[in-house]
């Protein structure tokens, strides 16, 4: 899978990665709905730390459509709750 970090770039991450990726997403959502400030930017900080780790990084030049869009590490939380679905940031 395809996974943009806005302002970073993309990254392909196995898709065997996706349940530890969807851990974290359900986490932020509690984190969000609760207002937690605190919580919303240490998951967030997870989240994509674990993007980054586990996956690989795509040249920039590169145009791979993104199956996943996750927002930038400094992204405010009415900002993140502008990009959630149902789902949250990464679809079940």
């Amino acid at each position: 899978m395809i996974v943009r970090i806005m302002g970073e770039g993309q990254m392909r991450l196995a898709d065997s990665h996706f349940a530890e990726l969807n851990t974290l997403d359900d986490e932020l959502l509690e984190e969000l709905e609760a207002g937690d400030e605190e919580g919303f930017r240490r998951t967030l900080g997870s989240l994509l730390d674990a993007v980054r780790r586990l996956g690989s990084p795509l040249p920039d030049d590169a145009l791979e459509p993104s199956e996943l869009i996750l927002p930038a590490p400094d992204a405010s939380m009415a900002e993140v709750r502008e990009m959630l679905s149902d789902d949250g940031l990464i679809p079940d």
